[in-house]
């Protein structure tokens, strides 16, 4: 019993790294263009993402998805994501200051 309580929290805690990992792993497919967390260069042309707000980048990366908002490279991208990536992507994004 005791080794059961002791594996839960360690349990959880080492399925929230992964996850966290695996978010890292997808934001950094986006660092090419937008910058490490979503800090784009100042001066460059692409969008500052980290700190936009995450409804805002969701509605971003669907539009691009669906042919919606024009795009040289962002439609393709999107349509290699699931919702619930690009879900993830957003939320992330929304989070970096």
């Amino acid at each position: 019993l005791l080794l059961g309580l002791l594996a839960g929290p360690a349990a959880a805690s080492a399925a929230a790294d992964a996850d966290r990992l695996r978010t890292r792993a997808l934001a950094a497919t986006c660092a090419q263009c937008h910058g490490t967390d979503g800090h784009a260069v100042p001066g460059q042309a692409m969008v500052k993402l980290a700190g936009l707000p995450e409804q805002y980048i969701l509605e971003q990366l669907i539009a691009f998805r669906i042919g919606q908002r024009p795009a040289t490279i962002m439609h393709q991208i999107t349509r290699g994501y699931s919702q619930e990536q690009l879900e993830t992507l957003a939320k992330y994004f929304a989070a970096q200051k």
